[in-house]
């Protein structure tokens, strides 16, 4: 069974930093997309950016220059650095883990972490 922990949230004034966690555990199969989404209140889930098994990155248009996605593969963990907060980027932030075996769509989600960009 695959697990995925978040850690990192919090709260924070605007222009500062948080680095957020996804520790994944369990039999993950390759080639898989590891992810980061948001949903603030009143609205719907989106992406805020995504790296597969291959190193291809994808970043939200909101968040590009700000965020970097990483991996450490050691540790199967991922990170979302975030800089340069904004009080739009209040959300509950949710890791995510995508793969298709056998023709079908295997989706496994986190938690979520709360981050709250106030002053």
């Amino acid at each position: 069974q695959v697990r995925l922990v978040e850690s990192g949230g919090g709260l924070v004034q605007p222009g500062g930093s948080l680095r957020l966690s996804c520790a994944a555990s369990g039999n993950i199969f390759s080639p898989y997309v590891m992810g980061w989404h948001r949903q603030a209140p009143g609205k719907q889930r989106e992406l805020v950016a995504s790296i597969t098994s291959g190193e291809l990155i994808n970043y939200a248009d909101s968040v590009k220059g700000r965020f970097t996605i990483s991996r450490d593969n050691a540790k199967n963990t991922m990170y979302l650095q975030m800089n340069t907060l904004k009080p739009e980027d209040t959300a509950v932030y949710y890791c995510k883990l995508s793969w298709t075996q056998w023709g079908m769509p295997f989706d496994y989600w986190g938690q979520g972490t709360q981050v709250t960009v106030s002053s």
